[in-house]
């Protein structure tokens, strides 16, 4: 079983991305990662119990990585281009207990398992792309560790809706019971791929991350 852990907004710079969640949030992320293997870093924020957002971006003085980046990082002007037209949340993670049984039955649609930061594994499609457009969450296994988000800083931020809005929603909605996926966005129908995080902020606000 995959059970949703995160959601991921791809910046063409970290601090854009920062800045971002700033303005949305009115909080600034204080839980900071770089990931070596991927020449990337991160901030994130705590969503709920076992679940967060991560602001993802390449990290500009880490060493290429020997393969393909994560997230679609690699492909920086098509990150940039998504990113002007307000294309803020890239896709999502979902974790599993048993990464090697769900790409027995899935791998080709989400990719080989990586060993990272020697802490877990991480599925990838070989060209680092989002599994289908970011429509299919990334799979990670945490080699049982307990879910990311409880060792975050509660910064008093709560996820309240998850939404993805494709052109088939029916189509998508059996992909996720194929994959045996738990907690997925809920799916409506609309013209093209694009996801949307209602979150509620400390001074009781209520926004749209889109």
């Amino acid at each position: 079983m995959l059970r949703f852990d995160h959601i991921a907004v791809v910046a063409p710079d970290l601090d854009e991305g920062i800045a971002y969640i700033g303005e949305s949030l009115g909080i600034t992320p204080a839980n900071a990662r770089t990931h070596v293997d991927m020449g990337t870093h991160n901030r994130r924020v705590r969503l709920g119990a076992d679940t967060y957002l991560e602001v993802i971006a390449v990290d500009p003085d880490a060493e290429p990585p020997a393969s393909p980046r994560w997230f679609g990082l690699d492909r920086a002007e098509a990150v940039r281009t998504a990113w002007s037209r307000g294309h803020r949340i890239g896709g999502w993670v979902a974790r599993t207990d048993d990464i090697d049984a769900v790409l027995a039955r899935h791998g080709h649609l989400l990719g080989s398992k990586r060993w990272l930061e020697g802490s877990f594994h991480f599925a990838v499609p070989a060209d680092g792309s989002l599994p289908l457009g970011g429509v299919l969450p990334y799979a990670i296994d945490l080699a049982g560790e307990p879910p990311t988000a409880a060792r975050l800083e509660d910064q008093g931020v709560r996820l309240e809706a998850f939404v993805l809005e494709h052109p088939n929603p029916e189509a998508v909605v059996a992909l996720y019971d194929a994959l045996g996926v738990d907690q997925t966005p809920t799916v409506v129908a609309g013209p093209a791929i694009r996801f949307s995080a209602e979150i509620e902020t400390p001074d009781g606000r209520t926004v749209l991350l889109r």
